[in-house]
């Protein structure tokens, strides 16, 4: 048996607004490597979105390289990772040749092959394809095949599909590409996986929502999500990365699993448990597997208050967490209210007044026939509408400046 675990969406150097999220990183990443300790898993799967933009930060690229050094196990433990739409195949890849030394395998491009060999820390390279390669672990009897598919951005489109109609044309590609390789190489004398980073839905359901931290790949270079029947019958367990919550897709032949990312990124995912899957897995058996959550870094809370004291008692009550707090008023929040609540917490991110009856009005939005009124009753009305008062004499000045250049452009 080989136990494996899966992991995704790490987005190293994202930030929530003007706020860092290094710190809760490094320590969420320092709990999966003691869960992986603990569980004395043989083998990590990274899902895709390793960093959260194609030019991550001097300390985000450092804290992957220090994380996955540590999650290696002195190299006796085999990472695979593969991009993700945030990544840089050509970022991600950048370090393979010496990583492959420690059992760090990055795979970003579908033309790229992982040389065959034997590495110093016993792990061999026994067969690699475009989009595949499998393993033999020294403490493992049997091979670990797996079909390795990161995201496929618009060039790889192009170079794929050509310029033609891709919606189903990509299903069927993606779908035909993967049935060849698991027909050719996973048979029942070795365990085959799946790690793959795009949206996957079973056909004829409604489609999970992308988090509002995504950047959304329903449809991929012009192309559709994909279906979990492209998945290839001989597979035992898909890891997939993107969505940011851990759940399973209905599958016949197999487990269809998001891990969720480790950090909660957007208010999206506020009061979600974030996960890491562990699998235990065999040669021609179905898998075992199982979800554990994930401790650290500050769980983000959507909340509503209607007056001061019980916000403040709950601030104080809850400190280690981001919020985006809604406060009911009959008007704007007055300045001493907005201090006291700001003073009171660290990690306020959002502060949003709702209004009651703002100005008396009971519709706010605009009306047909407000749309004959000049631009600067237009905006007043705007204002009014989103913020719940008037804008001050400063703000209407500097609106008037801007449409004034506008008008002698």
């Amino acid at each position: 048996m080989i136990k494996i675990l899966h992991t995704a969406d790490w987005h190293l150097g994202k930030r929530l607004q003007e706020y860092s999220r290094l710190e809760e990183q490094k320590r969420v990443l320092e709990e999966i490597r003691q869960i992986a300790d603990r569980e004395k898993v043989d083998l990590i799967l990274l899902a895709g979105d390793i960093f959260d933009t194609f030019n991550p930060s001097h300390e985000a690229v450092e804290l992957l390289y220090k994380s996955l050094r540590r999650l290696t196990n002195g190299g006796r433990r085999p990472i695979i990772a593969i991009s993700g739409n945030h990544d840089s195949t050509q970022f991600v890849e950048a370090p393979d040749p010496l990583a492959r030394e420690m059992g760090i395998f990055f795979y970003g491009k579908y033309d790229t092959l992982i040389p065959l060999g034997n590495l110093d820390n016993g792990i061999e390279i026994t067969q690699a394809d475009s989009g595949f390669v499998e393993l033999k672990l020294p403490q493992i009897d049997f091979p670990v095949r797996i079909i390795l598919a990161p995201y496929a951005n618009e060039v790889s489109m192009k170079t794929y599909l050509g310029e033609g109609d891709r919606e189903e044309e990509f299903r069927n590609l993606m779908g035909a590409n993967w049935k060849k390789i698991a027909n050719q190489y996973c048979d029942e004398q070795g365990v085959n996986l799946f790690a793959g980073h795009f949206f996957f839905m079973k056909e004829g359901e409604k489609p999970e929502p992308e988090p509002e931290s995504e950047r959304p790949i329903l449809h991929v270079g012009g192309t559709q999500a994909l279906f979990t029947k492209n998945i290839p019958s001989q597979i035992q367990y898909a890891a997939l990365g993107h969505l940011h919550r851990y759940h399973w897709l209905s599958h016949e032949h197999c487990p269809v699993v998001y891990s969720s990312s480790p950090l909660a990124y957007s208010f999206s995912e506020a009061d979600q448990e974030k996960k890491v899957v562990i699998i235990e897995a065999e040669p021609g058996k179905p898998v075992n597997y199982k979800a554990i959550g994930l401790k650290e870094g500050r769980p983000l809370y959507r909340k509503t208050f209607d007056n001061l004291p019980q916000t403040l008692v709950w601030l104080e009550e809850n400190p280690y967490c981001f919020v985006e707090l809604t406060y009911v008023t009959e008007s704007s929040i007055e300045a001493a209210t907005r201090k006291a609540i700001m003073k009171a917490h660290d990690g306020i991110v959002n502060l949003i007044p709702q209004i009651k009856n703002p100005l008396g009005r009971e519709n706010q939005s605009l009306q047909v026939e407000d749309l004959e009124k000049d631009m600067e009753s237009l905006f007043k009305l705007f204002y009014e509408s989103e913020k719940g008062q008037k804008p001050n004499e400063e703000l209407l000045t500097i609106f008037k400046e801007i449409t004034s250049q506008n008008d002698h452009a």
